[in-house]
């Protein structure tokens, strides 16, 4: 039996150095050495002659070596090396840049492999930076090459190396995981052949077959582990039956604004869901700006009403503070008592809301990861509310929740999904969705523009300012690194404050400046101390500036549709005509069509599907975080039909044996543990 958990330094080719760059990709043991699949591939085994080369395309040459490598001096640290190149049908120039290594590594009369772009004109074939190997090896050319997500200290060749090495240690041993009737009923590969196949394929066919199997088991073992989650659930677990006699109108009626039908509908099955003794579950998903700190106001309100604590847990101090203010003003006339509990509060303010969070004298506690501490006890939790769920994680909404005998657990999200896909993938919670926006809510005009419309940007930013308005610019980078050409927001900052903009107050916030700093600048800004705000993407989530009117996005190429739709409805809040700019470079169809998508629509939900379908699933959902289980292989777009196969399986496969005890599901049962345990502590 193979040890997968064999820490991956033991693998061969593996030093003190690689060990550290397999360990920056999330590889730490054998075992995720040879699951860590490739992102595409190259097929380098079709062979062509030199003369039916065609301009742009990449191809594979066998050519003898005719002449010495040539060292051209471009400029201090820049040589360009060429090589001339023969086969029967014509001559061909092989160039390469800064490459020294290669100076004396071909013989001329040898011949060698090489694969690279052709650049062809009417009277010269060159071949640029190609790849080769020697006439009768196929290490790098010669066959279907995989191509891994990297960073750049590792290289290819080293990846593939070392995935080889683990794929030879392991071959023929790997245990087989899936069930022998699943693998007869969908022909289904075996799985020492499909971990081969998915990094090194035969053929193309072969690869099809490896990836079937591999995506099959990802998806229902993930679906599985959230059946049995939900399982868990509703058939365990006595929740918290709260008063009928509490009645969510009367809060309704109160508020200085009237709630949307969509808001009202979700309150309906937010209400039936209290008034069960089922725990509540359940996913509030709405756009940015739908209102669903209201909905989550007025369930706090029966909660409360029916003699239980609520808890409403926030990514940020400052997020934290504005919710803390908007329950205060919204409850205390219903002689409701909230408290704020952040981290950089003094040691006695702490102790006085922590005595009188467990004496019972706080009805609602409002904070940020510092509700999960030990020391934080409830005299009678019965809701908790965490809002941007995907910042926090299955883990911590559990230990919020075990603070408490069983609350109902309500979790807002304002990353839209497509609706089909949210219900396979929170198959632990049930789903309510607030699918239009307040009437007063206003229409943001978005426009992309290139590096030429920089003036203009800047004339409209400066008579929105002397208007009295505010600005958010937004930039990819904290620091300018020499690898990616977007602007940094220190450069920025130096820039717009000594230059463009100096007649106005400038500020800048980043991830890297510590939380007092953070708190305090965006607090100026909502204040209206500061003109413009320079950030990264930490003023994504939630904080209201009414008054700001602009948001700058500099490289908008650079951010997710999803990110750039978050960072969009941070203005639009208040009266005041509001207006996004994409700042873009680059000439690729794809820029082009997430720019024309996010001129064209303020849908969330439609910006998620199209977000998906360009990116694929794990850079839309991000790190594991996220909450979401995070996918190897498959692709939720790409997927989706056989997802919504495998959920109807994942269903049959509960009804007949819950808690997966037969014989035939034994295998599936390890898999769903090992998943579970990965995901949340149970």
């Amino acid at each position: 039996m193979v040890d997968l958990l064999k820490d991956a330094k033991y693998i061969k080719g593996v030093g003190p150095n690689r060990i550290k760059q397999l360990n920056k990709l999330g590889i730490y043991t054998l075992e995720d050495v040879i699951t860590y699949y490739p992102r595409g591939y190259e097929n380098r085994g079709i062979k062509k002659k030199i003369a039916e080369l065609v301009n742009g395309e990449e191809a594979l040459i066998e050519a003898k070596c005719v002449s010495k490598m040539a060292e051209i001096k471009i400029r201090k640290n820049m040589s360009i090396y060429k090589l001339i190149v023969r086969d029967e049908t014509a001559t061909c120039t092989l160039t390469w840049f800064n490459s020294f290594y290669l100076k004396n590594k071909f013989k001329i009369g040898e011949t060698y492999k090489f694969f690279g772009k052709v650049k062809r004109s009417i009277n010269t074939i060159e071949i640029m930076t190609p790849i080769f190997d020697e006439k009768d090896e196929n290490k790098n050319t010669g066959r279907i090459i995989p191509i891994y997500p990297s960073i750049g200290e590792l290289p290819q060749n080293s990846l593939r190396k070392i995935i080889e090495n683990a794929l030879t240690e392991v071959e023929g041993k790997l245990p087989e995981t899936l069930p022998d009737y699943l693998i007869k009923e969908y022909k289904l590969m075996e799985r020492n052949e499909a971990i081969k196949n998915i990094h090194f394929p035969e053929n193309f066919s072969k690869y099809n077959e490896a990836r079937k199997r591999l995506v099959f088991e990802e998806l229902l073992i993930m679906q599985l582990a959230l059946l049995t989650l939900k399982n868990n659930y509703d058939k365990t677990i006595q929740g918290i039956k709260f008063k009928k006699e509490a009645k969510m109108y009367d809060m309704i009626n109160s508020l200085p604004f009237k709630l949307t039908n969509a808001q009202i509908k979700v309150l309906e099955e937010i209400d039936k869901d209290m008034e069960s003794k089922k725990t509540m579950n359940r996913l509030l998903q709405g756009d940015v700006g739908s209102g669903k700190t209201a909905v989550a106001m007025v369930a706090t309100y029966k909660a409360v009403k029916s003699g239980y604590q609520v808890a409403v847990m926030v990514p940020t101090a400052i997020l934290a503070k504005q919710h803390y203010e908007n329950f205060k003003n919204m409850l205390a006339k219903f002689d409701i008592k909230c408290e704020l509990l952040v981290s950089g509060m003094t040691k006695k303010q702490k102790e006085s809301v922590l005595d009188n969070l467990k004496n019972g004298k706080i009805d609602v506690i409002i904070g940020t990861h510092a509700l999960l501490q030990e020391n934080v006890e409830f005299n009678k939790l019965g809701l908790v509310v965490t809002d941007e769920q995907h910042r926090f994680g299955v883990r911590q909404r559990g230990v919020i929740s075990s603070k408490g005998e069983n609350p109902d657990v309500l979790v807002m999200s304002a990353t839209p999904i497509p609706r089909t896909l949210a219900l396979i993938l929170y198959g632990d919670l049930d789903i309510s969705i607030i699918d239009e926006l307040p009437p007063n809510r206003q229409k943001i005009d978005t426009f992309a523009v290139t590096p030429s419309k920089e003036e203009r940007v800047n004339n409209f930013i400066k008579q929105q300012i002397n208007e009295g308005r505010q600005i958010y610019i937004v930039c990819p980078l904290v620091e300018e690194s020499e690898e990616i050409n977007a602007k940094s927001v220190l450069e920025i900052a130096q820039k717009y404050k000594n230059d463009t903009f100096k007649e106005y107050k400038v500020e800048y916030i980043h991830g890297k400046l510590n939380k007092k700093e953070k708190d305090s600048i965006m607090e100026n800004f909502k204040n209206g101390k500061i003109d413009i705000l320079i950030s990264t993407t930490v003023i994504e989530v939630g904080v209201d500036v009414p008054n700001a009117t602009i948001m700058v996005i500099e490289n908008a190429e650079r951010f997710g549709l999803a990110t750039l739709h978050q960072l969009r409805g941070r203005v639009g809040r208040g009266k005041y005509k509001s207006y996004c700019i994409l700042k873009y470079k680059g000439n690729g169809e794809q820029t082009k069509e997430r720019m024309k998508i996010m001129v064209e629509t303020n849908d969330g939900f439609k910006i998620s599907e199209k977000d998906l379908e360009l990116r694929g699933s794990g850079e839309f959902f991000g790190t594991k975080q996220h909450g979401i289980p995070e996918f190897k292989i498959a692709n939720l777009f790409q997927d989706v039909e056989m997802l919504k196969n495998i959920q109807s399986l994942a269903i049959k496969i509960i009804n007949e044996d819950s808690k997966l005890e037969s014989d035939k599901n034994k295998k599936l049962k390890k898999q769903i543990l090992k998943t579970l345990t990965e995901r949340i502590e149970i």
